[in-house]
C-alpha cells in the first residue's frame, strides 16, 4: 500500500518539516493534521496519503480506520535553474527545487 508523488515544487527540506507531523500515525489522524497545518506543504502531502488509502481501500480491500502511516520518504528531485539579472551585467544563479514523496502504509494488525 503506497504512493508516489513526484517532482513536487516544494522544497524537500520544508516538506520534510510537515511530514515529520505525520510520520507513525493513523491515516485518519494524519489528514486532520495536515488539513489544518497552514504550510504550503501540507497540501501535497495529505493529496499523497489520501491516494495511498484509497490505493489501499480499493485494490487491496483494507478498512481506512486500520491503516497506519509506516513510512514518509521525501527526496530531493531535479532543480529547476533560473537566473537574476544583477547590475554590471552580471547573473545571479537560482534554483527553484522540487520534490518527490513516497508513502508506504500498513495495517495495524501487520504491526
Amino acid at each position: 500500500m503506497k504512493s508516489a508523488a513526484n517532482n513536487i515544487r516544494i522544497a524537500p527540506q520544508k516538506t520534510n518539516l510537515v511530514a515529520g507531523l505525520v510520520r507513525r500515525k493513523s491515516v485518519k489522524e494524519a489528514l486532520e493534521i495536515l488539513k489544518f497545518t497552514p504550510k504550503r506543504a501540507s497540501t501535497p502531502l495529505y493529496k499523497a496519503i489520501a491516494s495511498a488509502a484509497a490505493n489501499a481501500v480499493n485494490n487491496l480491500k483494507q478498512k481506512e480506520e486500520d491503516l497506519i502511516i509506516k513510512e514518509i520518504v521525501i527526496t530531493k528531485g531535479t532543480s529547476l535553474k533560473r537566473s537574476v539579472p544583477i547590475s554590471r551585467g552580471r547573473v545571479h544563479p537560482i534554483r527553484k527545487r522540487t520534490t518527490h514523496i513516497k508513502i508506504l502504509l500498513e495495517t495495524k494488525s501487520n504491526k
